[in-house]
C-alpha cells in the first residue's frame, strides 16, 4: 500500500470516528424506567431515571435496571462501530 493510499485510509478512518461521535443509541430499561444514550465511541453521554416508574424502596431492582441499560447500550455501540469500520478492515490488511 503506497503512502497516499495509507494517508486516504487515515482520513477515512478519522471521518467515520468523527460520525461515531454524533451518533447517539439511547437504551431502556425497566420499562423506560431508565434510559442509557451512548455515541458510537462507546462514551455514555446521558443516564436518566424516571421517578414516577421506580420504586424508592426496591433499590436492588433501579441498579440492575442501570446496568442491564449500560451493557446493552455499550454492546450495540460496540455493534455500531463495527458496522462502521468494517469496510475499512480488509485494506487495513495491506499495511506494512
Amino acid at each position: 500500500m503506497s503512502r497516499f493510499d495509507q494517508a486516504k485510509m487515515v482520513m477515512k478512518m478519522k471521518k467515520v470516528q468523527k460520525q461515531l461521535q454524533k451518533e447517539i443509541i439511547r437504551v431502556e430499561a425497566g420499562e423506560g424506567a431508565v434510559a442509557v444514550e451512548i455515541n458510537g465511541e462507546m462514551k455514555i453521554k446521558k443516564i436518566h431515571i424516571d421517578p414516577d416508574l421506580i420504586d424508592t424502596d426496591d433499590i436492588a431492582e433501579l441498579e440492575r435496571w442501570v446496568e442491564e441499560a449500560v451493557k446493552s447500550a455499550i454492546s450495540q455501540s460496540q455493534k455500531l462501530a463495527a458496522e462502521k469500520m468494517q469496510p475499512m478492515m480488509g485494506a487495513l490488511g495491506n499495511f506494512g
